[in-house]
């Protein structure tokens, strides 16, 4: 059966990109996100690998760009929060310009943004497709513009799918602490393997996420020196990193995302079993079906299911799940361990955030450049100045992906280049 195909130009909140749509997936898609009963014992090592072909960009001018590198679907083995190994998907992609800065080609491991939870919604998918159409949901690659930024710069992009988001055998784990940061450590460490590759183990690896793909990063280089020491790690970005979930669950709670609190509770559920318990004691049926129905969305079904609507409709006692997390020793234990920043980063690290971001809570955001501050990391913290609310439409936390990506990216290009950078934590003090 051939697929269907049309050109589609589509305006994203950060950036512009086209290509054309398939409404049907590739023939190798349907068995390439199957993992295998056993897995290598190595953590990055390779599963699998197959090609696999690159949208395109469209930039401001609406002049479209092919995507300067050559990609590579890769399966690779992670270990999850619970010390299980998993299969997690992703892609690499060579660049087709050369390197000029000095020494090895560097490789960032790029983290994405919410996409979702539905496997139609994994990076890997829309990198390809730029909009994914499989089982009725639609997965949109609003991240292409990042990759393409740095592919143009002569730098190799691996993107991780997270733990669940595309492999057909979990639910995906969003923003689980040691599921994400593992699995951008691991697609690191995949990368090297990819035949044709020019990345080596003497590559420099710079972390680079926003908003999910902002904790992820941070997460990672958190956990970097234990988890991954042998990684040539320079740096790290972290844009409007949810580094504290009992915050973000009230800041993002009545918004247009409010379907990421589902997301985020699927995320820890199934490695604690007295949380499992105590989310059936606490949730009514409407609150229980959201949790399911969530399981198998992108965003944009999320958005018009689930967008402006409070969590309090989801619980037995109308109490919002911000309440419910304060009120119950458990559930603030297990959010307690998803916080970041209690491990100090041996990199230079770089948190980003907007000061009227209506779904991160800024305030958390800046208290993780502040722990880490304390913790003798060389922060550099970098607020937008954003001067009138957005009112949970996400257009506050969504601007400063676009508006500060070329300065994030510098910023980490110039450590991966070898720069030095003074710390701020000396003037943070001083800083909204």
């Amino acid at each position: 059966m051939r697929a269907v195909r049309f050109s589609s130009a589509l305006v994203g909140a950060v950036g512009l990109v086209a290509t054309t749509i398939s409404l049907a997936p590739a023939a190798s898609a349907s068995t390439f996100y199957d993992p295998p009963g056993t897995l290598p014992s190595a953590n990055g090592a390779l599963v699998r690998t197959e090609p696999m072909r690159l949208g395109v960009q469209l930039d401001l001018g609406l002049i479209a760009k092919p995507m300067p590198g050559t990609a590579t679907r890769i399966m690779y083995k992670s270990t999850d929060a619970s010390g299980k190994p998993v299969a997690v998907s992703g892609a690499y992609v060579e660049p087709s310009k050369a390197w000029t800065g000095s020494g090895p080609r560097p490789l960032v491991s790029l983290s994405v943004g919410t996409q979702g939870a539905g496997d139609a919604c994994a990076p890997s998918k829309s990198l390809e497709k730029i909009v994914n159409i499989e089982g009725g949901e639609v997965g949109f690659g609003y991240e292409v513009p990042a990759v393409y930024d740095f592919l143009n710069r002569g730098i190799a992009v691996v993107v991780t799918d997270y733990v669940g988001l595309g492999t057909t055998d979990r639910v995906h784990t969003y923003v689980n602490r040691l599921d994400m940061g593992r699995s951008v450590l691991d697609a690191a460490r995949a990368a090297l393997a990819v035949k044709g590759a020019s990345v080596t183990s003497a590559s420099p690896v710079g972390l680079y996420g926003y908003s999910q793909g902002g904790g992820a990063s941070a997460a990672a280089v958190e956990l970097a020196p234990t988890y991954a020491p042998e990684l040539k790690i320079k740096g790290a970005f972290a844009g409007a990193p949810p580094a504290n979930l009992a915050k973000v669950s009230e800041s993002a709670d009545g918004t247009s995302l409010t379907a990421a609190i589902g997301y985020s509770v699927n995320g820890i559920l199934p490695y604690d079993a007295a949380a499992r318990e105590a989310a059936d004691r606490l949730l009514n049926d409407a609150g229980k079906k959201a949790l399911e129905t969530v399981k198998t969305q992108c965003i944009g079904s999320s958005l018009a299911t689930f967008g402006f609507k409070k969590t309090s409709t989801w619980t037995k006692s109308g109490k919002t799940a911000a309440q419910l997390i304060d009120g119950e020793p458990v559930l603030k234990a297990l959010v307690e361990k998803q916080r970041i920043g209690k491990i100090k980063p041996t990199v230079p690290v770089q948190v980003l955030t907007g000061t009227k971001d209506d779904i991160v809570d800024h305030a958390q955001a800046r208290q993780l450049a502040v722990d880490w501050c304390r913790l003798g990391a060389n922060v550099t913290y970098k607020p937008v100045i954003q001067l009138l609310p957005s009112g949970g439409t996400a257009l506050n936390h969504l601007t400063p992906a676009l508006t500060d990506r070329a300065q994030a990216q510098s910023w980490l290009v110039d450590r991966l280049t070898g720069k030095p950078v003074t710390s701020g934590c000396a003037t943070l003090a001083t800083q909204p």
